[in-house]
């Protein structure tokens, strides 16, 4: 465990294993220990890194609001202050899917391959109008939460409650006492009510920077979770159509596959290298993202689904 500043912001970070560089990042609200699972299975083949984004885990609290260029910028920060400046595999999850995509696209060189985990669709976002009063009244609703005690009497229990929805069968297998440690305060209360405020701004500035930097032809791989349903498969099944990736439906899952299936995850980073037995149901060596060659990328816009019907 260690922490790395990122414009300004000490940036919890945990560094596990050995050989190319992997980096996973989790979705909002969620911390470092969401991908337990998967470390163990990736840690002999991959130098594995975890951070903490501002207001998330241990991390500082956000200095300023989200953005698609700033968390590609912050990933690379990060590498850059664990002194690992080499091409990384980068694994999104939910939101972070947009955090993966935007570094990609904003520093091509330093990308070995991506891995979308049920990652957030926007197909026909617009930023948000008045975004500082946004920020304002975000941070001052914090507050006053804060004031009223609401992140240690509900804060570990919302967090329990959202994990247990959101797979397909278990609930929470983080420790109580690290549950607590996180979701009791006001620090990671308040930045998730950040990048949840700048959610739709972010994921326009995403739709964006497809019509201004294209991806390398590097490896990409989109999981949709089978618990989202067919609607959800087809939103998804699109966007890997739009980034040339390889698609798979990861069944069964919730949207935390890192939880329900970390064999899914781990395959899709390491392609046909061994990921070795106790690695959970339907493990084998499958050709994933990690090992197909990279295709051309379609410059064309995004597809023509309009509706979000699935949590961020």
């Amino acid at each position: 465990m260690t922490f790395v500043r990122v414009g300004g912001v000490p940036h919890h970070v945990v560094v596990e294993g050995s050989g190319p560089v992997c980096v996973l990042s989790a979705g909002l609200a969620m911390s470092w220990f969401d991908w337990d699972p998967v470390v163990p299975l990736l840690a002999p083949h991959r130098t594995v890194v975890r951070f903490d984004r501002p207001g998330h885990g241990l991390s500082g609290p956000a200095a300023v609001p989200p953005s698609a260029a700033g968390e590609a910028h912050r990933i690379a920060g990060i590498l850059d202050g664990l002194g690992l400046h080499g091409p990384a595999t980068v694994v999104g999850h939910s939101i972070a899917g947009f955090h993966a995509e935007a570094f990609a696209r904003l520093h091509p060189t330093r990308t070995a391959a991506a891995v979308l985990v049920d990652s957030s669709v926007e197909e026909h976002a617009r930023v948000p109008a008045a975004p500082a009063l946004r920020t304002a009244a975000a941070r001052a609703l914090g507050a006053a939460l804060s004031a009223a005690g609401a992140p240690a009497a509900l804060g570990p229990l919302t967090r329990r409650t959202t994990v247990r929805l959101s797979r397909t069968g278990g609930g929470d297998p983080a420790p109580l006492a690290l549950v607590r440690r996180c979701y009791a305060t006001s620090r990671v209360m308040q930045g998730a009510l950040l990048e949840n405020t700048h959610y739709r701004a972010v994921a326009a500035e995403l739709l964006d920077l497809r019509e201004r930097h294209p991806l390398p032809h590097v490896p990409v791989a989109v999981l949709a979770a089978s618990a989202g349903g067919p609607r959800w498969a087809q939103r998804q099944r699109a966007l890997a159509g739009l980034l040339g990736a390889r698609f798979e439906a990861v069944a069964p899952s919730g949207h935390l596959m890192m939880l329900d299936r970390p064999d899914a995850v781990a395959r899709a980073v390491l392609g046909d290298e061994a990921i070795g037995e106790g690695s959970g149901e339907g493990v084998g060596r499958v050709r994933s993202a990690a090992r197909t060659p990279g295709r051309p990328r379609p410059r064309s816009g995004p597809p023509s689904d309009a509706a979000r019907d699935r949590p961020r």
